[in-house]
C-alpha cells in the first residue's frame, strides 16, 4: 500500500517462478569419504617421488665402495674367476682401444655362453678362447636379443635414473661421468635396484604409510610362473631362465610348496672351473655347491604390505620375494622391478 499523499502507484508483488515449485532442487550429496588407508598410501607415494626428484644417483653411493672394471680383451673364463673371487655378480666393461665404456657384464652373459656351448658342443675349444668382446657374437649365434645397457650421469635426478631403468628393463645401471679437461669417460659406479630401494627405505619415513596389502595393489606375477623340482636338471632351468628372460626359478615339491630358488648367479658356481659337465646335475645336487654366504629366500603373503616389505629391505639384502599362502604353496613372485614400478608409476597418466 502507498503512503498517504503519495502519487506513486502501489508496488506489484514480486513474480514467482513456477519452475521453483515444479522442479525443487535436490540437495547435493556429501562427498564420499576417502578411506584413510588410501589417503595415506597416496601421501606415501607422493613423498617417495618427491624424495627421488631432489636426490641424485651420486647420493645413493656409500661413502666407501669397491669398483671392479674389466677390459673387453679379457678371457671370459678369467673374468668369471675375478667375479667369484671378489664376490660380485656383475662388472662394467671398458674398451681400452677406444678408452670408452663398453657395457655391463652380468650372469646373463655367461648363461648365453652356456647356451652356445649346448648348441655347438663341438666348439668347446673355441669357447675357451672367447674374450669379453666376443659376447655380442655369442648373442647373435644363439639368437638372443642383446641386453640394453643404459648409463646415466652421476648427478642426474634419481627419479629420472629409475625411469630409465624401468624403460630398459635393467636391474642395474652404470654411472658414467666425463672428464672436463680430457673429455674421457669415467666409470663411477653401478647403481642397482636394491641399493635404490634401500636408500628409500632408510631415508623416507613415509614408507610406513604404504599399508595397503599386496592383494589390493596388483603387484607381482601370479600367472605363468616357471618352476622346477629338486630333480630337474640344471640345464633345463637355464633354458627357462633364457626363454622367459627371468633371473630365478622357484623350486617346489609335488604339492607346489616352495622349497628353494635357483638363481642365474648360481650357474656361475657350476662353471667357475671351466667345466660344463655339472650342468647335467639335478637342481638339488647343484644347490649343495651354493656358497655359504647365500642371502636366503625371502617370502611374503598376499596380505603383506609394502611398509613391512621396506622394513625387510632395510634390514636384509633382498633380490625378490616369493609370494606364498599359509601352507607355503607358491602363489606369485614379487621382484624389485615390480616395487620400483609401483612407486614411480602407480596413478600416473604416463
Amino acid at each position: 500500500m502507498s503512503e498517504p499523499g503519495s502519487s506513486l502507484p502501489p508496488r506489484p508483488p514480486s513474480p514467482v517462478r513456477p519452475s521453483s515449485y515444479l522442479r525443487p532442487q535436490k540437495p547435493r550429496p556429501p562427498p564420499e569419504p576417502v578411506d584413510i588407508v588410501d589417503r595415506e598410501q597416496a601421501e606415501g607415494l607422493r613423498a617417495i617421488r618427491e624424495f627421488l626428484k631432489v636426490r641424485t644417483t651420486y647420493d645413493v653411493l656409500p661413502v666407501s665402495f669397491r669398483l671392479v672394471i674389466l677390459d673387453t680383451s679379457l678371457l671370459v673364463q678369467k673374468s668369471l674367476n675375478i667375479l667369484i673371487l671378489n664376490g660380485i655378480v656383475s662388472a662394467p666393461l671398458w674398451n681400452s682401444q677406444t678408452s670408452t665404456f663398453a657395457g655391463l657384464l652380468t650372469s646373463s652373459d655367461y648363461i648365453n655362453v652356456i647356451q652356445y656351448y649346448w648348441q655347438y658342443p663341438e666348439k668347446f675349444e673355441e669357447i675357451e678362447g672367447f674374450r669379453l668382446d666376443s659376447l655380442r657374437e655369442v648373442e647373435r649365434a644363439i639368437g638372443v636379443t642383446p641386453i640394453e645397457t643404459v648409463s646415466v650421469h652421476p648427478m642426474i635426478q634419481l627419479y629420472d635414473a629409475c625411469r630409465q631403468m624401468l624403460r630398459s628393463r635393467a636391474r642395474r645401471i652404470p654411472l658414467i661421468d666425463v672428464d672436463e679437461e680430457t673429455q674421457q669417460e669415467m666409470v663411477v659406479s653401478v647403481l642397482t635396484q636394491f641399493r635404490i630401494l634401500k636408500f628409500v627405505a632408510v631415508n623416507v619415513r613415509e614408507t610406513q604409510m604404504l599399508r595397503k596389502p599386496l592383494s589390493d595393489l596388483n603387484m607381482g606375477t601370479y600367472e605363468g610362473i616357471s618352476t622346477a623340482t629338486m630333480q630337474t636338471p640344471v640345464i633345463s632351468v637355464i633354458h627357462q631362465l633364457v626363454g622367459k628372460d627371468i633371473s630365478s626359478v622357484p623350486i617346489v615339491d609335488s604339492n607346489g610348496v616352495l622349497l628353494n630358488i635357483y638363481e642365474s648367479v648360481d650357474v656361475l658356481t657350476l662353471i667357475k672351473g671351466g667345466s660344463y659337465d655339472d650342468l647335467n646335475l639335478s637342481v638339488g645336487e647343484a644347490l649343495l655347491k651354493r656358497p655359504d654366504d647365500f642371502s636366503g629366500i625371502h617370502t611374503c603373503s598376499p596380505q603383506d604390505r609394502l611398509d613391512t616389505i621396506f622394513d625387510t629391505i632395510r634390514r636384509s639384502r633382498v633380490h625378490r620375494l616369493m609370494i606364498v599362502d599359509s601352507s607355503g604353496r607358491l602363489k606369485g613372485v614379487l621382484t624389485l622391478s615390480d616395487i620400483l614400478q609401483y612407486l614411480l608409476l602407480d596413478g600416473e597418466e604416463e
